[in-house]
């Protein structure tokens, strides 16, 4: 049975998740065609390092929900915290040691993704 609780929060994660990923493509499509490859790759690396962490949070911390599993949410909601704040911190190191990047690019799309779901909701209703 599905939680209907957990519902619209998991369609709203989903949502900022997937305008996020279509303001990395669109972004990095026109800096293509304006810089090239490597800038491209730069913002497509550091708008996804951002991403894959922030799926598996929403995952984790819309997996409870309810009085009665308030010590669950809780519990998931800050054990995806961590875990998102790992997964980031291994992408990253991975991204520096082993691609060659255009850091102004790769930091700034890293940035802008990083702070999108703060500005989402006001675009989005739920």
């Amino acid at each position: 049975m599905k939680n209907k609780i957990t519902a619209v929060g998991r369609r709203f994660a989903l949502q900022q998740n997937v305008f996020m990923v279509a303001v990395v493509f669109v972004l990095s499509l026109v800096i293509y065609f304006i810089w090239g490859w490597l800038e491209a790759k730069s913002t497509l690396l550091g708008g996804f390092i951002v991403i894959i962490p922030n799926l598996l949070f929403a995952y984790k911390a819309f997996k409870y929900a309810g009085a009665r599993a308030s010590r669950k949410v809780v519990d998931s909601f800050f054990s995806g915290v961590k875990l998102k704040m790992a997964l980031m911190a291994l992408l990253l190191a991975l991204a520096f040691k082993f691609i060659v990047l255009a850091p102004l690019p790769f930091f700034a799309m890293f940035s802008l993704v990083l702070v999108l779901p703060a500005v989402t909701p006001h675009l989005f209703k739920h």
